[in-house]
């Protein structure tokens, strides 16, 4: 780049002046201990200037970062990675800070250069600004898609079939859902009084009522949920496989720094787009929030590209991606200070402060695009926003304890029972079959579900009505009578929930994992939900017959209504999503975004934590990091600590006993770094002075050195398989003149590499890179290399002394 020759004329200006004011050559060096000498020494004194070649000087002060960006104009595709690799955060850094630096050095110099400046300053807020305008639009569409679409299934608003069933009953003022008894005695859901919505029994039957009725919406449930699941099955399968599932165990990997090309393409993000409105809308036992994340991330990703500065340094784009995850929460939930928390709690591995400011304010603008587009026409921006107006008792605190103990039981065992299933998904034939498999739970779902009305409606829905408070009149049979004891239509209630729970459990732990998009956080509010309403009538029945003992007489002598069903279910969703996912934080600030609940924030406290120790308790990975082990992939965790004792020299590889394979710096030709590509599978390579001293000179990646030599032969003449590679400018050897030319490779070089020795802690090294986002790291002993170990060497030892299977490890 011009910057980079800029600087090494800079230099050369310098490199010519001696102490004296004589200009002085480089000599050549023969030795490998006065080799040595030259390659590891770091200070830039003017003796060390002047004796050195302006090279060495440019490659010591800028090591791979400069090498990486000046070779990205002579040979495309230096300094980026290979799908299924991971990134090397130093070397991304750095060369942004370099590029930074040459940038406000400029900025004095024209008024071209003070612009390109303050674009380079504000680009971050540009582009995060862009992801939540981008992001609020499209989770504005999915939802009005999703409900449109999930409303065919029950009927069709004939004036204006586009319109889902509530915005169909607006002009007649009749939209409030309800649960009530029919004449059989029998739960029917149903919008009071619109005329304007047609079931699909009216439009084949011309009645909503009787047998006939009954078993024509049944027949049209299942069918269009089996087209809507097919639909979303296909499309996944056809164009984008990446688009299925959650997407979380993935985001949460490559912003720890791997490279999965295409998770985050154009593809993915139309069909995950749009088959999460198809999935939502099967009825499947699933949620639209994980993906959300997943889709936001995917627009961070295409919007990262109109800005170099972000789209050509993977380490950069990755506070891109993680304030794209916060806006992914924000519209979910409409919950923009809990997606900024969840980015940092659960999904971000690198979370400076400036990256949190740009998560804030990314997550403001997409929660403000989303409000404006007012998605579920009311005046908030989510489904179930509820308001309660009673206090809580200090009693209640053991109820809301009891709440996330019974969370972090259920939890785990969902956790158990859905990897089991998934494991058993990828090593039988089943596997093979993705959209059969996709079909039959479709099918069996709705042929379940329909004849349970809790299990009918919308999971969205459910919860809504889990969390409403009580009225005066109890229609919907979750409430009693004021002053009154529970009668027959609330026991009923709660037998039709006690079988929606099992139901709901069940089909959960086979559905998420299925090769269609689906998230896991409105299944997990369900399932809490249902326990928690269960347990609060059961409390308020208490109360309502007892009024007068010790715990209630306080609160409960002078009003018929002091115990809150509703906020159970709250404080019971909140317990199982965080026993299932792990969130604490992050958990408690969504719930009361989520609802309105400020003023329940200790239950909501308390139930999460209880939920989390039993989790813990019971099984050491929430669903994501289960999920991330499972698949294989690199992840190392921040969270957890190291705490075996031993040596780097256990883990390094090759062993002691075994070759290395090394590059020399001046002995090797073009053939013999062929044939060392062509015989061995390593991401990169040291670099010695020979083969017999086995001094460090430095560290070459794979992929750098294939694309050198590819494009050495494809441009350079003279370069045959006899040439020597030369990754210094003073060969230690004298050069035969009548032979070929020889290759200069030391711009690929990285001459400060990360080492240690052999005796080094393995705490430290794990920590070293967890913190520093290590690649690899060389092991040396006195000045001599000894091996190297990689971040899969890493995972796969601490796989080893805790009684897993090394080899699930499956990526580099």
């Amino acid at each position: 780049m011009e910057y980079v020759m800029e600087l090494k004329h800079h230099l050369t200006g310098y490199a010519k002046v001696s102490t004296n004011g004589n200009t002085h050559r480089t000599t050549s060096l023969s030795s490998d201990d006065d080799m040595i000498d030259i390659t590891t020494t770091g200070t830039m004194s003017e003796h060390n200037i002047h004796e050195r070649s302006i090279d060495d000087i440019f490659s010591a002060t800028c090591g791979v970062t400069f090498a990486g960006m000046q070779d990205s104009d002579e040979i495309p595709g230096i300094g980026q990675y290979d799908d299924f690799h991971t990134i090397d955060w130093q070397r991304d850094i750095a060369r942004d800070r370099m590029r930074h630096r040459y940038i406000v050095k400029r900025k004095q110099k024209s008024i071209l250069d003070l612009v390109r400046g303050a674009h380079d300053a504000w680009s971050g807020w540009l582009c995060v600004l862009l992801v939540g305008l981008v992001t609020g639009a499209v989770a504005g569409v999915i939802d009005i898609g999703a409900s449109w679409m999930s409303d065919l299934k029950y009927g069709l608003c004939p004036q204006a079939f586009w319109l889902n069933r509530e915005q169909c009953c607006w002009s007649t003022n009749e939209t409030t859902f309800q649960l009530k008894l029919n004449m059989d005695n029998k739960f029917v859901a149903k919008l009071d009084n619109c005329s304007q919505w047609m079931m699909w029994s009216e439009i084949i039957t011309q009645s909503r009522d009787g047998f006939g009725a009954y078993i024509v919406s049944y027949i049209f449930y299942i069918a269009w949920a089996l087209m809507f699941a097919s639909l979303a099955a296909g499309l996944v399968r056809m164009f984008a496989p990446y688009a299925c599932g959650s997407g979380i165990p993935e985001i949460k990997t490559i912003l720890s720094g791997f490279i999965i090309r295409g998770y985050l393409g154009k593809w993915t993000l139309i069909i995950k787009s749009v088959g999460i409105m198809l999935a939502v809308s099967a009825g499947l036992s699933l949620g639209k929030e994980g993906p959300m994340v997943h889709i936001a991330c995917c627009i961070g990703n295409i919007l990262s590209y109109l800005f170099p500065k972000y789209g050509r340094n993977e380490a950069k784009k990755r506070e891109i991606l993680s304030a794209a995850a916060a806006a992914g929460v924000s519209v979910a939930f409409g919950a923009p200070i809990g997606g900024v928390l969840f980015s940092l709690e659960e999904v971000s591995y690198y979370f400076p402060l400036k990256t949190l400011w740009r998560s804030f304010f990314c997550a403001l603008v997409a929660a403000f695009v989303l409000r404006s587009i007012n998605p579920f026409g009311n005046e908030h921006s989510v489904l179930f926003y509820v308001e309660y107006n009673k206090p809580w008792i200090f009693f209640e605190l053991v109820p809301f304890v009891t709440l996330g103990i019974i969370g972090g039981v259920i939890a785990a065992l969902f956790i158990k029972a859905n990897i089991w299933w998934c494991r058993y998904r990828k090593t039988s034939r089943l596997g093979q079959y993705p959209v059969t498999e996709v079909l039959v739970v479709t099918s069996i779902t709705a042929v379940i579900a329909y004849p349970n009305p809790y299990t009918r409606m919308s999971t969205s829905k459910l919860i809504y009505l889990l969390f409403s408070q009580c009225g005066t009149s109890p229609d919907d049979g979750l409430c009693t009578a004021q002053g009154e004891s529970a009668g027959p239509e609330v026991y009923k209630a709660v037998w039709l929930l006690v079988l929606a729970l099992a139901f709901k459990l069940v089909t959960t732990v086979f559905t998420f994992g299925m090769k269609v998009p689906c998230g896991l956080f409105i299944p997990s509010l369900c399932l809490g939900g249902i326990v928690g309403r269960i347990v609060g009538i059961g409390m308020q029945t208490l109360a309502t017959n007892y009024p007068h003992i010790w715990i209630f007489s306080a609160d409960c002598s002078t009003s018929d209504d002091c115990i809150t069903p509703g906020l159970y279910a709250m404080v019971g969703a909140a317990a199982v999503l965080g026993g299932v996912t792990r969130m604490t934080v992050s958990l408690v600030v969504i719930m009361f975004e989520l609802t309105g609940g400020v003023r329940y924030i200790v239950p909501l406290m308390a139930a999460a934590m209880a939920s989390k120790w039993v989790g813990d308790a019971l099984g050491r990975q929430g669903i994501y990091d289960a999920h991330i082990n499972l698949n294989g992939y690199p992840f190392l965790d921040s969270k957890e600590e190291f705490s075996h004792t031993s040596l780097a020299a256990d883990v390094m590889q090759p062993k002691r006993t075994e070759p290395l394979s090394v590059l020399t710096q001046d002995s090797m030709t073009v053939e013999d770094v062929e044939v060392l590509l062509k015989d061995t599978e390593h991401n990169g390579f040291p670099v010695v002075v020979s083969r017999e001293s086995q001094y460090l000179v430095g560290f070459v990646l794979r992929r750098d050195l294939n694309l050198a030599l590819e494009n050495a032969r494809r441009r350079l003449e003279g370069v045959t398989n006899e040439s020597l590679v030369l990754f210094n400018f003073n060969p230690s050897n004298p050069m035969n003149p009548t032979g070929p030319p020889p290759l200069q490779l030391k711009k690929i070089l990285d001459m400060a590499p990360i080492t240690i020795t052999d005796q080094t802690p393995m705490e430290t090294v794990v920590d070293m890179f967890r913190k520093l986002g290590l690649r690899q790291t060389l092991v040396t002993h006195h000045g001599r290399l000894l091996g190297v170990i990689t971040k899969k060497d890493v995972l796969r030892y601490i796989k080893q002394i805790d009684n897993e299977d090394p080899n699930s490890v499956l990526f580099n």
